[in-house]
């Protein structure tokens, strides 16, 4: 069972010719409101690609939350560990451009109280999988991570948005994952200066590593080598959604037991396959899908 401790958001959408300059009012082409929260599509992506997933974080009390949670509910993830708060729901403010990249503004909301103690100790077994992001308080993050740890589940964290991250968090995180400019972010804090060297700093005999690159794919450590999965070529539509569709799949194959290059190989399928549809939720993809695309990956490359 996958555990997944995170944000929960709406999205509120604009499409633009291109991602505005700082001081400059651009006019939008459309707009649209739809669920997010990096820890609500991980959940529903994880889901999707085949398994079993409870949801912990919070929501406000109002109109918001509804939207946030229906698809949640409709496909079967289990949300008894979502709490009310107080707070508004959280959002997130998108720009996508024409290319398919965006620039996003979160405002916490409710997220900001999401609390560790929402995961019983009873769900962390050594037979579970704990995912979690950086849009809830990272203290709470730490103290659900050492608990997972101590416990003997798997601890999968995505450490995004960038932020500085608490003292020790590391040595009960059995897989990072963060995208390219996440790394660069982290790097300087472990004399890193280039993403392969930030790999090999980070990863231990018990850690594994993976920076996603987008289009190039991803670049990973674990098991004592160094190597980098290929992308499929596609013609992006938006990227939004690609990084947690990318993590929900990995934790998916992990999380059933398959092995950690399966599981990357399926979340470069899950990614490439998110930015071919627009928004986050709706673009991510189900299982048939994501093993016919990893299907057609050529096998991981070492690089040394």
């Amino acid at each position: 069972m996958i555990i997944v401790f995170g944000s929960i958001n709406v999205d509120l959408i604009a499409r633009v010719p291109r991602l505005p300059r700082p001081g400059e009012t651009l006019r939008g082409r459309t707009f649209s409101m739809l669920p997010g929260g990096k820890g609500a599509n991980q959940a529903l992506g994880a889901v999707r690609a085949g398994a079993r997933v409870r949801l912990c974080g919070c929501v406000g009390r109002d109109a918001m939350a509804s939207i946030a949670l229906r698809a949640l509910r409709a496909e079967g993830v289990d949300v008894d560990g979502v709490r009310e708060s107080d707070a508004t729901t959280g959002v997130a403010l998108v720009h996508v451009d024409d290319a398919g990249e965006n620039c996003i503004t979160v405002v916490a909301g409710a997220n900001a109280h999401a609390h560790a103690a929402q995961v019983p100790d009873a769900l962390l077994t050594a037979g579970a999988t704990v995912v979690m992001q950086l849009e809830v308080p990272s203290g709470e993050v730490a103290a659900l991570a050492r608990r997972a740890r101590q416990r003997g589940a798997r601890v999968i964290l995505n450490a995004a948005p960038a932020l500085a991250l608490p003292a020790g968090l590391l040595e009960d995180v059995d897989v990072l994952a963060v995208n390219e400019a996440e790394a660069i972010a982290l790097a300087g804090g472990v004399g890193a200066e280039d993403l392969r060297t930030f790999c090999l700093r980070l990863a231990t005999a018990e850690r594994a590593v993976v920076v996603t690159r987008g289009a190039m794919g991803v670049l990973y450590s674990w098991n004592g080598k160094i190597g980098e999965q290929a992308a499929p070529r596609i013609d992006v539509v938006d990227s939004v959604g690609a990084g947690d569709a990318f993590n929900a799949a990995l934790a998916a194959a992990l999380d059933r037991g398959d092995d950690f290059e399966a599981g990357v190989r399926e979340g470069v399928a899950a990614g490439s396959l998110a930015c071919l549809r627009a928004g986050a939720q709706d673009a991510l993809p189900m299982r048939d899908a994501i093993v016919r695309v990893a299907s057609t990956l050529p096998r991981q490359c070492d690089v040394g």
